[in-house]
């Protein structure tokens, strides 16, 4: 071979080798960039569909909703989390420093995501140690807006948490971003976020916290089990201190501080957040109730609202001690009591008992629809009466027992016969004959009408019966209906919530007083000076006669059901409308007594005495409103009874009664004419009993009634028989 061929072939190969490099670096670099790009639209395809980063509600965790007395005190809250949110000033600066110095040293310096630190935590780790590689920023975006995936532990979502920890940097300043981790992390045992864990392990705010207490708290999210102080305090107490080494190292504590705060025992404070049930359980059920119908549930339980009440701390304890020491006087476990209280000059519910043990029953005997009213609901007919042009001096033939329709006879209470009376006498001793023929002359559609124009919501079907308390109602129905007299006929929605704040402080719902004029002001005031009778005379509302103490007018009226199944006191004074509850709250049975029938005087009243002469006491005596007006009465013979003669209302003698609350008396009439009982035929058939309200309406038969919601007393009416012009009253016992 010739030196040129050699030569030729030496420079082939060359070429060869050059080519051949240059055909590697090439590819490389071709892959690399195919690489480069596919990883880029890999990790585009990851950052897809990404939370508004921008919006500061992104970041926002669940909060409780916080119910407020109407003194402003916290009693209650609803919840998913035990959490409270609080400002970055009203947290220890021991927890803000110590916080940084443990979680993440570099906070302040880094973007978001901090490059030496994960070095470090590689290091570490290779060194057979654990440091945590994530920043503040980077755990606040994992708990916040990526917490539906912070359980994924795939490299997807650790590009998607450190980018929106970069972005997040762009848009919230170092401290607000420490803020909302602030609020945001677990501490175990319930407690998420700073303020609640230093309520749940040292009973004190956030602000409040020693320097051995905020390096407590600070050690525990790294695990909240392990290093749970209440079960495992040597692991909390070993924790605190490498906090306490951390804060000394970066130079935020003193080695006096230092060395001190490692010296003290670990001592704890539990301490309880308002829990869900709260101060006043069966009152704050209610408003939860009433907030659902404006708010879901998801609302409620986690968006931080703020919700301000009526409730009045004082008036409610006096409730509550009056409920439970005329039970306990009694001794009947079973019986229960309710109360409900309304201010009548804004309707603001400022006292509710529901029950009285919320851990046992849950059941809201305040709020339930289920318990006839009895008699204490005669005062809905009364007033439609008077304001159909009844004159409370009418009189009636209160005999019994009295066949008001083919199909409805009435008796009163134990088939007392309490002859003549004026109707404001029926009143007062509850005669059943006599106000069922008042409703039966007026209709019971005007009845049903008036209750509902009170207050009543309680759909009231009509008939007869249901004008003697056959229908159940609640007591805050009850109570707001009866209100609606001391506020001279103007009918107030019962108010148990005032103001609600969102969690950033925003009103989004203020009451506005929005009264109706549900009765002219001079049929309120008829109404008011014919139930003051029932107690200022002596009669069904003696034990309030004899036992209210304070320089007031009152007046109201008294309600047994059928066989003494519930009794009832609705009575009010120009302040207060109060009603109470009282029966066996699981069962439709009769109350009973040290073996005897129980009754108003024995249960209800002394309640309702007990708790107004509380809250009352010192108050400055108020009248009852009163008007210029008059009612427009109808002459007494236009009326037509079905059991009473109209010759009783032709020749009249004057009849006084004593008001209690007054030194003048009060005139009525009455006859002296022997009564003719007559029976016409009710055209709705009803067939319903005094208290049952069983009939359709459309049936036939005679349902003997009696027993139920009349009060009347121990002793014998002078006024029985035929009627012979009697019209004194006993003290009835109902």
């Amino acid at each position: 071979m010739g030196i040129r061929t050699r030569r030729a072939r030496t420079h082939s190969n060359t070429h060869i080798v050059g080519f051949s490099l240059a055909g590697v670096l090439g590819f490389i670099a071709l892959l690399a960039v195919t690489v480069a790009l596919s990883l880029g639209a890999l990790v585009s395809s990851w950052l897809e569909d990404l939370p508004d980063y921008t919006s500061a509600d992104a970041y926002l965790v669940a909060e409780p909703t916080t119910v407020y007395d109407a003194n402003g005190n916290e009693i209650a809250s609803y919840y998913l989390q035990q959490r409270r949110s609080v400002d970055l000033s009203a947290i220890s600066s021991y927890v803000v420093k110590g916080t940084v110095d443990t979680e993440d040293k570099r906070f302040y310096s880094h973007n978001g995501v901090d490059p030496q630190g994960i070095v470090r935590a590689v290091v570490v780790s290779l060194t057979g140690g654990s440091e945590g590689a994530s920043t503040i920023t980077q755990q606040l975006v994992r708990n916040t807006i990526l917490s539906d995936e912070q359980f994924d532990h795939t490299l997807k979502r650790k590009v998607r948490e450190a980018y929106l920890a970069i972005q997040m940097e762009k848009e919230y300043t170092k401290d607000q971003i420490l803020n909302m981790y602030l609020n945001t992390i677990y501490y175990g045992n319930g407690a998420y976020g700073i303020e609640a864990a230093s309520v749940t392990y040292f009973n004190k705010h956030a602000s409040d916290l020693t320097l051995a207490e905020a390096a407590t708290l600070i050690g525990l999210p790294q695990s909240p089990s392990y290093y749970d102080p209440t079960v495992n305090p040597d692991a909390a107490k070993e924790r605190r201190n490498t906090v306490l080494d951390r804060m000394l190292e970066a130079g935020d504590i003193t080695q006096e501080e230092h060395d001190a705060a490692q010296a003290e025992d670990l001592v704890l404070n539990e301490g309880e957040l308002s829990s869900s049930t709260g101060t006043y359980p069966y009152f704050t059920d209610y408003v939860k109730q009433l907030l659902l119908k404006d708010f879901s549930s998801d609302t409620i339980l986690q968006g931080g609202l703020k919700v301000y009440t009526t409730i009045n701390p004082t008036y409610q304890a006096a409730a509550e001690d009056a409920c439970n020491k005329v039970l306990d006087d009694i001794g009947n476990d079973q019986l229960g009591a309710a109360l409900v209280s309304i201010d009548p000059d804004t309707g603001y519910i400022v006292a509710m008992v529901g029950g009285q043990d919320y851990s046992t029953s849950q059941y809201n005997l305040a709020t339930s629809t289920n318990r006839q009213m009895g008699s204490s609901f005669k005062m809905f007919t009364l007033a439609a009466a008077i304001n159909a042009g009844m004159n409370p001096s009418i009189t009636l033939n209160c005999s019994s027992p009295m066949q008001i329709t083919s199909t409805w006879k009435v008796k009163n209470f134990g088939n007392h016969n309490y002859g003549t009376q004026t109707l404001q006498s029926a009143t007062a001793i509850s005669s059943n004959t006599g106000y069922a023929q008042v409703a039966q002359a007026i209709g019971i559609d005007k009845v049903i009408s008036t209750a509902h124009a009170m207050g009543v919501d309680t759909d009231l079907p009509e008939y007869l019966s249901v004008s003697l308390g056959s229908v159940g109602i609640s007591a805050v129905e009850a109570c707001e209906a009866y209100a609606t007299l001391p506020a001279g006929g103007v009918h107030r929605d019962a108010v148990a919530i005032t103001k609600i704040e969102d969690r950033n402080g925003n009103v989004v719902y203020q009451h506005e007083d929005n009264p109706t004029q549900a009765i002219s002001e001079a049929v309120a005031e008829a109404t008011t000076n014919v139930l003051k009778t029932v107690i200022a005379s002596g009669a069904t509302g003696y034990y309030a006669y004899d036992y209210f103490d304070c320089d007031q007018p009152v007046a109201g009226k008294t309600g047994t059901s059928d066989n003494s199944e519930d009794l009832w006191f609705c009575a009010y004074t120009p302040q207060l409308c109060t009603v109470v509850w009282s029966g066996y709250p699981s069962s439709r049975t009769e109350v009973r007594i040290d073996g005897s029938t129980g009754t108003t005087q024995e249960t209800v009243q002394p309640i309702w005495v007990d708790y107004m002469n509380t809250v009352l006491a010192g108050v400055p005596r108020e009248e009852f409103p009163t008007t210029d007006e008059k009612v427009s009465y109808l002459p007494n013979s236009s009326w037509t009874f079905v059991g009473t003669s109209s010759s009783y209302n032709s020749d009249k003698v004057v009849e006084t009664v004593t008001d209690k609350t007054n030194t003048e008396t009060t005139t009525t009439t009455t006859t002296t004419t022997t009564p003719t009982t007559t029976t016409t035929t009710d055209t709705g058939g009803d067939t319903s009993s005094e208290t049952s309200g069983s009939g359709s309406g459309t049936g036939g038969g005679t349902s003997d009634t009696g027993g139920g919601t009349g009060e009347t007393g121990s002793g014998t009416s002078s006024g029985t028989g035929s009627g012979t012009g009697g019209t004194t009253t006993t003290k009835p016992s109902a």
